[in-house]
């Protein structure tokens, strides 16, 4: 996770200072990358503490396709509870995957199609649906990912289109992390790389103290994910997954904007 550190730096030095939606204000850089080789350990952030179980649990959520704050709760995240209106979450990203348009199953099609026709460039999944997103209690942020085969590995490219690199990045590449093996276990591949790609990358104008604190602390060795041998994207829960020799600084608070 030294590049994640690299680029939380250079958003901090180079970042131009925007006017947000929270009010709060960000300082931003738009296009930036960052690449993971899965074969080298799980990408879990260890400069401060990453909360792998409420990682697991909203992947978990997604999977289902719920819609609902007291599933995500039951599954052991809270997250979503600030975004939550009545309960609802509306149409957000597992119903997309899994429930386009009230019927399609984007992520079984492209789990089939790296099967039986692995060189494809098809293989995408999108949550970002137009003409659902007054349904949804929060817009995607991550709008969509595609798979490579490469030889037996799998490769997944993700893309946001707004990042907050403090508090959101590490959970969003651990959970597209997680994602990978789980769809790499379901094809028969072994997971490779794993790119982010970052449209609006931001720190938040009260993260900025915790950034530089964060940015003092020397990175530990990457853990390795053990995932059990029966998780798939139509049978995970998260007691099926947890890191192996994972280390961290302690956990560093920040606001969520909302």
């Amino acid at each position: 996770m030294k590049n994640y550190l690299a680029l939380m730096e250079k958003v901090l030095s180079q970042g131009d200072f925007r006017v947000d939606r929270t009010k709060i204000g960000t300082f931003a850089l738009f296009g930036e990358t960052l690449s993971f080789d899965l074969t080298k350990g799980f990408p879990a952030v260890t400069t401060k503490k990453l909360f792998f179980d409420s990682v697991k649990a909203e992947l978990a959520g997604f999977l289902e396709a719920t819609t609902r704050v007291e599933r995500m709760q039951e599954l052991g995240t809270s997250i979503w509870n600030a975004n939550a209106k009545n309960g609802e979450l509306g149409k957000i990203y597992g119903y997309q995957w899994r429930k386009w348009n009230g019927y399609l199953d984007q992520l079984q099609t492209t789990v089939d199609q790296i099967i039986v026709n692995p060189t494809s460039r098809r293989h995408i999944v999108t949550a970002w649906n137009h003409s659902e997103l007054n349904e949804m209690c929060l817009p995607p942020c991550h709008t969509h990912f595609q798979f490579f085969v490469r030889k037996n590995f799998l490769d997944c490219i993700f893309y946001m289109r707004s990042v907050d690199i403090f508090l959101g990045m590490p959970f969003d590449i651990a959970s597209y992390a997680l994602l990978t093996h789980i769809v790499a276990q379901d094809t028969g591949l072994t997971p490779g790389n794993l790119t982010g790609m970052f449209a609006d990358c931001h720190l938040y104008a009260n993260h900025l103290e915790q950034a530089k604190i964060q940015l003092t602390r020397p990175p530990y060795p990457a853990p390795i994910l053990h995932l059990d041998k029966n998780a798939g994207i139509n049978n995970f829960s998260p007691k099926m997954a947890f890191l192996l020799g994972y280390i961290s600084h302690d956990k560093i608070i920040a606001p969520m904007a909302v």
